[in-house]
């Protein structure tokens, strides 16, 4: 694979982020995960701030579209209603894929693997762990709040999920979506790293 693009789909706090570190820092290839906030704000207009506020909660005009442009699509993103989500959408779509011509790299999380799904060199990848693997990952590294663990962890996937089926009218986490599915739980982190860079090993042979 000569333009080799990995996207990581990840549950909140199964270390789907730290895969994708460590793989970039294997195959020498450039990482991707918040620098693209940045290349969506150049492009959209839109503040950097702004776009962070965005992705950290499901704004009030997506919780609208939702309901008023709900569709047999199961709730796909309608481009002719664009909404400030939408645009962020946009903004960050259209960096992706900027990303993905200029060369091989790893990008985590933004609904990459869609936006790629036609990219004839790209390895989409899906990570998740059950709850208390997760949530006793996230206490130690990000420490206790007035949420419980398990609370924190239902918000953020709710959010994926939403967010997901909505701009692609896909279900999240759904394994026919993805290249490889791989539980951090029980492979644990470097593992995972292990099994993703085998498989481009052997694409190259």
């Amino acid at each position: 694979m000569k333009n080799l693009i990995i996207t990581i789909s990840r549950q909140y706090g199964s270390g789907g982020r730290k895969i994708g570190q460590q793989l970039a820092e294997e195959l020498g290839i450039p990482f991707y995960d918040s620098e693209i906030i940045d290349l969506a704000a150049k492009e959209s207009g839109l503040a950097a701030d702004f776009i962070r506020g965005q992705e950290q909660q499901l704004t009030q005009s997506l919780l609208f579209s939702l309901v008023t442009n709900f569709t047999s699509n199961a709730g796909a993103f309608n481009p002719n209603m664009l909404s400030l989500s939408d645009q962020v959408y946009l903004a960050q779509a259209k960096a992706i894929r900027a990303l993905a011509d200029k060369g091989p790299c790893v990008i985590v999380g933004r609904n990459a693997d869609y936006i790629l799904k036609d990219h004839p060199e790209a390895l989409h990848v899906y990570v998740f762990a059950d709850i208390p693997y997760r949530a006793e990952r996230i206490v130690r590294r990000y420490g206790e709040s007035e949420k419980s663990p398990e609370q924190r962890l239902n918000e953020k996937d709710k959010r994926r999920r939403v967010n997901y089926q909505h701009y692609t009218g896909r279900t999240w986490g759904m394994s026919q979506n993805y290249d490889i599915s791989l539980d951090t739980g029980v492979l644990g982190i470097e593992q995972c790293v292990d099994i993703i860079c085998k498989i481009v090993e052997n694409s190259k042979k």
